[in-house]
């Protein structure tokens, strides 16, 4: 099983907000910046103290921005009936976590224009906010995060408007192209090839940058031009991988009757049956019931001296909604649930009792083949 690098944050309107690892190198930059370089240019003469706690509120308050932004789009998208798994936050900012694709280009569309509006909002909050407090004298520092908040959620809204999928622009426009040619997957095509040139665009402008004497605001440019070029082109291919998985069946490719272990077996019988069926997994059942699993990781967790008695029961993970999936499910949301949960294996459960176990390996293979064969040709230009 791959590790998910998400750690829990806190949960806002039923929504789990996870940030990856990356997020704190966007964490320390934020703070490092407007400490030692925005707020001292911007407000002289000010105590080296007060620009630090000025970079910190600062910071904190363009992660809670990010935060609303994404919880707007996952509000609006449980509103139309979309499943949001919940919100991570990473290095080039957050998304919400959806469980499939919306269903119509209206659901896009409104889901989309969302985080914007959102942004726009609390641009117009704090502007208020910073002018309000000046009216009255109010401390220079206060005032000066205030109007560095409201710059900072204005250029948020302005950059996620870019018609480069798959930021929220970029989903607007694909919701325009799905309401006129009637193809979600033609419309993400087009998207997504325009969203690849813009960010090709930024790429070639962070370089120029940086030729110039820009370094910093170059190496951004550049950095976040890669971001838009690899995450339109995986976006593609995750959306052309669904259209050809969605009528297959998780009942069709998974492993029936996979070798499991007991619960109350030992580790050191695991490890036997890792051995000699070459695998590195194995469902934990009882009575046919799927209790859990275990995995190379759990094992390797435990010295060797404690294989021989410790039993699996102790040492196992638990069956849980992430690591299991209906036969009658479609391949597709086993691939989604995969890619968001970064599992390569899913327990196949049916009423409690265990049916199979369907693997990311046997998904892509799938996916080979069909291509190979040219199945699932994705739709032509609309009319």
């Amino acid at each position: 099983m791959a590790k998910d690098r998400r750690i829990p944050l806190v949960t806002l309107l039923g929504f789990q907000i996870r940030f990856d690892l990356t997020w704190l190198i966007l964490v320390a930059l934020v703070v490092w910046s407007l400490s030692a370089g925005y707020f001292p240019a911007s407000y002289a003469d000010l105590p080296t103290s007060t620009y630090v706690w000025m970079g910190i509120v600062g910071a904190i308050g363009l992660f809670a921005s990010i935060v609303l932004h994404e919880v707007a789009h996952s509000w609006v998208g449980r509103r139309l009936g979309m499943q949001i798994h919940g919100i991570t936050l990473f290095v080039f900012g957050g998304a919400a976590e959806l469980a499939d694709e919306p269903k119509s280009a209206r659901t896009e569309f409104l889901m989309a224009a969302a985080g914007p509006l959102a942004s726009i909002l609390l641009a117009i909050l704090f502007q208020l906010l910073a002018m309000a407090l000046e009216g009255i004298q109010g401390p220079t520092p206060i005032s000066g995060v205030l109007h560095y908040l409201a710059g900072i959620n204005l250029i948020l809204a302005v950059f996620n408007l870019l018609p480069a999928f798959p930021l929220d622009g970029g989903r607007i426009l694909r919701a325009a192209l799905w309401a006129w040619g009637g193809s979600m997957v033609w419309a993400t095509r087009v998207a997504a090839a325009i969203g690849g040139i813009i960010g090709l665009g930024l790429i070639v402008l962070g370089i120029v940058s940086v030729i110039g004497g820009n370094v910093v605001g170059g190496m951004w440019s550049f950095l976040i031009g890669l971001f838009i070029r690899s995450a339109a082109s995986a976006s593609q291919q995750q959306m052309v991988a669904r259209h050809m998985l969605q009528d297959i069946s998780v009942a069709r490719l998974m492993v029936r009757e996979p070798v499991t272990v007991a619960p109350d077996a030992t580790v050191a019988r695991a490890v036997e049956l890792f051995l000699a069926n070459n695998l590195k997994f194995l469902p934990v059942v009882a009575g046919g019931r799927a209790l859990g699993h275990v995995g190379l990781k759990e094992v390797k967790a435990l010295p060797s001296a404690e294989r021989m008695a410790r039993p699996i029961r102790e040492v196992m993970t638990p069956l849980a909604p992430d690591s299991s999936i209906s036969p009658r499910a479609d391949a597709a949301a086993a691939l989604a649930q995969m890619q968001r949960t970064g599992l390569t294996r899913l327990l196949v459960v049916e009423d409690g009792r265990l049916a199979g176990v369907i693997c990311l390996k046997d998904l892509l293979d799938q996916l080979t083949l069909r291509s190979e064969l040219d199945l699932n040709p994705e739709p032509a230009r609309p009319r």
